[in-house]
């Protein structure tokens, strides 16, 4: 693990939760406030992971179980730390990610829970593409997911993850507020059912408060 000098921040939620939102007022945010930085996504956020957020995120709901599909979102992963995360860091760069590994969790440990790959074996996984590297603080963008699905079925196109049943998003819910509970010193769960600026104000007060800065 790299000896890391910038702070590395993710938003996550599920779908329709406001994350692309949040980030370009948090992108807006920095900016003002002069502290380098850079955004980014999972999957993809490097030239490698990219392509391997097409071959997920294109084609039918059921294209891919839960090992599959964790498999690639690994192996994106690790390029993302290599080529972008981890380098960034090193010179003190904060990196705002949009999703995570904590999506991973969520989307296949209990999105999925098809019973072929169990919460530790996403774990052990996660430990042998990253080490014990995780994100300085994560703000979970919570939301009632059928509000979040239409909020989401606005969009010109649903791909894969969005296109998934209710029951799906619930389970996907449930995760992102067991994995907050479990990690709550990293963890800030933000209610991202109210308008936008509120989110953006709670996130600068978690922002300040947790990590002493800006």
């Amino acid at each position: 693990m790299p000896n890391k000098r910038g702070y590395f921040i993710t938003l996550e939620g599920g779908e329709g939760s406001g994350k692309s939102t949040q980030i370009k007022k948090l992108d807006a945010f920095l900016t003002e406030q002069g502290v380098s930085h850079h955004i980014t996504r999972e999957p993809g956020g490097s030239p490698a992971a990219e392509e391997i957020r097409h071959v997920l995120l294109s084609g039918q709901t059921d294209k891919w179980d839960s090992i599959s599909e964790t498999l690639l979102f690994s192996a994106a992963r690790r390029n993302h730390l290599t080529q972008v995360i981890w380098p960034k860091l090193e010179k003190g760069i904060w990196v705002i990610s949009d999703r995570y590994a904590d999506s991973t969790m969520a989307y296949q440990g209990y999105g999925r829970n098809d019973h072929l790959l169990s919460r530790s074996d996403i774990e052990v996984l996660y430990r042998i593409t990253a080490g014990d590297f995780k994100p300085d603080l994560t703000f979970i963008l919570d939301i009632d997911p059928q509000k979040g699905l239409e909020r989401a079925q606005k969009r010109a196109h649903l791909d894969r993850m969005e296109g998934q049943n209710l029951s799906f998003h619930e389970n996907l819910r449930r995760g992102f507020l067991d994995i907050a509970a479990r990690e709550p010193n990293r963890c800030v769960v933000i209610n991202a059912d109210q308008p936008e600026n509120l989110v953006h104000a709670e996130i600068l007060t978690a922002l300040k408060e947790r990590l002493h800065v800006c």
